[in-house]
């Protein structure tokens, strides 16, 4: 059973999909481990450091990839990345599917059995799979480091001989996980916290970390959650009187963090041009959502932006990546669990279940073709 573990090709790309940790994991339940040079560079892990935990170090794409049993990535490769690849290798990754049908049918035609990691469903026994919350933990403490060093103040309170520096006040929009350690950052680093979610479960969440829930609590609120723990897209009606509240709300704020996303769907507006003009020259948007269009809208994804009021909006893309050496441990923990599942300890070859209900989720091609519903071409 051969692994291979390719460099990343998009250059904003910093994360890596081993680690040395999870490279001596996988030897030890049988596999071989192939690290293309150089794909750790970035997350501060260098080729001695994969070849001491016992993988083998290959020049190039093509030797890294020949006879792979599984191929680990972070981003979705081109077709193309996948020439030598042979037919049936299992590739995880993070494949972001929405709105890709023609990429996914690159890697059906690659022959490639596609994993989306993002799909891995919000079940017990997958949570130490769950990519989309390892990363987005580390997003929503990154959103508040970003903040503080645009901040041209102090965050936290100080009392001095020559006066009392009052604290900062941050508003966190939308208390998944991102959002909930991002109240949890702002709260360490001094500030009066608030935040706001159509979710009713997330008030008390909200409520433990030491900040005060803001929502327009009516009976669309207790109904504005689905099966999976995802936020409903609201009514109109509702998305005004919460616009309203906002409205009033944010023009107090120095610091707002934005995490708005419903999946498959552009992110929600939340924040107007009105409520931006509305606040005080100095303030500080991080928008999390600049990947999926913004939640504000004003956001320039990719684009630290400066607005005429004096007002700063930090759309960076793949925030999680910015603490890459950290993001990569975490992401390919997520994967070595997953491919855990794949693999007949005693034999120590792969044996899928494919009528495992977290294969059925996440898989998105298989023998050539395009095989999740979610995903198929129309007719």
């Amino acid at each position: 059973m051969r692994i291979a573990v390719p460099a990343e090709t998009d250059p904003a790309e910093a994360r890596v999909a081993a680690t040395p940790e999870t490279v001596k994991k996988f030897i030890g339940l049988g596999a071989s481990v192939t690290v293309e040079s150089g794909a750790g560079l970035k997350s501060s892990f260098l080729d001695a450091d994969y070849s001491a935990a016992g993988a083998t170090i290959a020049q190039g794409p093509a030797a890294t990839l020949a006879d792979a049993d599984i191929i680990l990535r972070v981003r979705r490769p081109a077709g193309s990345e996948l020439a030598g690849a042979k037919k049936g290798a299992l590739l995880l990754a993070i494949l972001d599917p929405y709105g890709h049908v023609d990429a996914l049918q690159q890697l059906a035609d690659a022959g490639v059995d596609a994993f989306a990691m993002e799909l891995t469903p919000r079940i017990t026994r997958a949570q130490v799979m769950d990519v989309l919350s390892s990363q987005a933990n580390l997003a929503g403490y990154r959103a508040v480091i970003d903040a503080a060093a645009e901040y041209g103040r102090a965050v936290p309170m100080m009392m001095t001989a020559a006066g009392t520096v009052p604290a900062a006040k941050a508003f966190i929009m939308g208390v998944g996980v991102a959002g909930l350690q991002a109240i949890a950052t702002a709260r360490r680093i001094g500030a009066i916290v608030t935040a706001t979610d159509v979710r009713p479960a997330t008030k008390e969440q909200v409520e433990s970390l030491g900040a005060k829930f803001i929502a327009v609590e009516d009976e669309e609120f207790k109904q504005a959650e689905t099966a999976g723990g995802y936020a409903k897209e609201m009514s109109a009606a509702y998305q005004e009187k919460q616009k309203a509240l906002t409205a009033s709300h944010i023009a107090k704020q120095d610091i707002v963090i934005t995490t708005a996303l419903i999946p498959g769907r552009p992110a929600p507006k939340l924040i107007t041009e009105d409520m931006i003009a509305a606040m005080r020259p100095g303030s500080v948007i991080v928008d999390l959502a600049a990947e999926r269009g913004g939640n504000t809208a004003l956001t320039r994804p990719g684009e630290k932006f400066v607005t005429g009021n004096g007002v700063t909006i930090l759309g960076y893309l793949n925030i999680a990546g910015r603490l890459a050496a950290t993001a990569s441990s975490l992401y390919a923990r997520n994967l070595l669990a997953f491919a855990d599942a794949f693999i007949d300890k005693t034999n120590k070859t792969l044996a899928v279940n494919w009528d495992d209900e977290i294969v059925k989720a996440t898989l998105l091609t298989k023998d050539g073709a395009l095989v999740h519903p979610n995903f198929q071409k129309p007719a």
